[in-house]
């Protein structure tokens, strides 16, 4: 297990460092909303948590050991995984996290990409009492800025999905890919985009079957 990891960064974008520990560059995954892009050069530390999976070792990193805590409860979560954790981690603080939680409040993790309803109300419901040493003054998540009706549509479209038939993620990520694909914002617009690339999808699997 690699618990923490302090070098200097040899390069990094968006979400990403990687750092010379030793000799070797370790790549971290990193909250991209909340920490600065680091600069090569910069001497950095970061609490991490290494993700074993059959085909990859993945090091997700935090600057506080709060976020690296509240990382553990969200991968805890059914239907969470690391990224959509980090993902999280990257719009909001762990005391706003601890605060939508105390109040059962969905709502900041539905404006979470890769977070839909479903998953952003299990996310309030399954971490009630295992967050209030994270909770502070100030921290409410409540106090956000409304939420952008965009991503309003974009969560009714995938429910109305779901309720059709197709998985949760399945359909979170053709909504996701379709906006970025440029569709249109109102929900009977994103809902035939996204249904285009659903029917698309699947029937290039039927004939990569044959």
């Amino acid at each position: 297990m690699i618990a923490a990891i302090r070098g200097e960064v040899l390069s990094s974008g968006a979400g990403w460092a990687v750092v010379a520990v030793g000799g070797v560059g370790m790549r971290v995954e990193l909250p991209s909303g909340r920490t600065s892009q680091k600069t090569p050069g910069e001497e950095v530390s970061f609490h991490t948590s290494l993700i074993v999976r059959e085909d990859s070792l993945t090091l997700f990193g935090f600057e506080t050991p709060e976020e690296l805590a509240v990382f553990g409860h969200l991968i805890a979560v059914s239907g969470v995984g690391p990224r959509s954790a980090l993902g999280v981690l990257s719009a909001l603080s762990p005391a706003e996290i601890a605060a939508a939680v105390d109040a059962e409040d969905e709502k900041p993790f539905r404006k979470v990409s890769g977070i839909g309803p479903k998953t952003a109300k299990l996310i309030a419901v399954s971490l009630q009492g295992k967050l209030a040493e994270f909770a502070s003054a100030g921290g409410s998540a409540t106090a956000q800025d409304p939420e952008d009706p965009a991503d309003t549509v974009a969560a009714a479209v995938a429910s109305g999905l779901v309720g059709l038939g197709w998985r949760e993620s399945e359909a979170e990520e053709a909504v996701r890919d379709a906006r970025e694909a440029g569709a249109p914002a109102d929900h009977a617009g994103l809902l035939r985009a996204t249904l285009a690339l659903l029917n698309a999808a699947r029937g290039g699997a039927r004939g990569s079957g044959r």
